[in-house]
């Protein structure tokens, strides 16, 4: 069995953010020459998500709107009583998920109809990281 580690960066010019990084996850896969195996990616920042979903503009806008509602940015957070300010983005990060795994089949993702990764930004304008994680033969 063989393994390939590969790190993306991110810096949001906004506090919350969604990027489609399907296209890094599958050069990343591709580069590590694996036909058949699986690949871990996830977010490596506690205010960040990894997340698998359709890149339809409406149902981004209808996640930011709907996270907005659970965890309000703007709310009293016990959290934000350290010094912080990001009580909401810990919270977002939970509803989100940390990383999502994906079967690699003829060296390819084997995703089911309209599927996309997705990293979710929930307390940005810093640098942040995802990994990749590619396993199998």
């Amino acid at each position: 069995m063989k393994s390939y580690r590969e790190e993306l960066w991110f810096e949001t010019k906004t506090r919350r953010a969604c990027i489609n990084i399907t296209p890094q996850v599958e050069a990343a896969v591709h580069r590590s020459g694996i036909k058949e195996g699986l690949v871990l990616v996830n977010a490596m920042h506690i205010t960040a998500s990894v997340y698998i979903n359709d890149d339809e503009l409406g149902l981004l806008k209808d996640y930011d709107e709907f996270l907005e509602r659970l965890a309000p940015q703007r709310a009293t957070y016990r959290h934000n009583e350290t010094g912080e300010d990001n009580g909401d983005a810990h919270i977002k990060r939970q509803l989100m998920g940390r990383e999502v795994v994906v079967a690699i089949t003829d060296g390819r993702l084997d995703f089911g109809p309209w599927e996309q990764i997705f990293y979710g930004e929930f307390d940005g304008r810093r640098r942040k990281r995802v990994l990749i994680k590619v396993i199998g033969e």
